[in-house]
């Protein structure tokens, strides 16, 4: 992130790959999303959701929990952040096991969204989060498929 000109290829090759695809909204789940999302929207012109951990949206909200390797985690969206049918790119920096974007995709969905691909910085390859993202145009810039 400190390295100005690799922070902005990865902003543009994301803006690349998606370019030409119907964008409404960029949705990023906390915290390292906030980084890459924003700026992901801003050069597709679509507008920018937050998907936070409870009690840190100010708004009314909607949640979904969901499982991870030790337990379980919660997400929540403001219920009024995205309209039935609006075209949403998720954006994360890390592919892993993929149950946070899952998850995330989940709340898009419930909320009448549309999943138009899933973009990241780094896959693990190796740890399969691809495989709960089926159906997605899943793309990353970087892919590491041993440990």
């Amino acid at each position: 992130l400190g390295d100005r000109d690799a922070l902005r290829y990865m902003v543009d090759a994301m803006f690349v790959h998606y370019f030409g695809t119907r964008i409404d909204k960029v949705v990023s789940a906390e915290a390292r999303g906030f980084i890459f999302g924003p700026a992901v929207a801003y050069h597709l012109g679509a507008g920018f959701v937050a998907v936070r951990k409870p009690g840190k949206l100010p708004y009314k909200t909607r949640q979904v929990t969901y499982a991870l390797e030790y337990g379980t985690d919660t997400l929540t969206i403001h219920e009024d952040a995205l309209k039935r049918g609006d075209h949403v790119l998720l954006v994360d920096d890390l592919l892993a096991t993929g149950g946070t974007m899952a998850a995330t995709a989940h709340l898009v969905e419930q909320m009448g969204g549309k999943i138009a691909g899933a973009g990241f910085i780094i896959e693990l390859g190796f740890l399969k989060g691809r495989e709960k993202l089926k159906g997605y145009d899943v793309f990353s810039l970087i892919r590491y498929d041993k440990e």
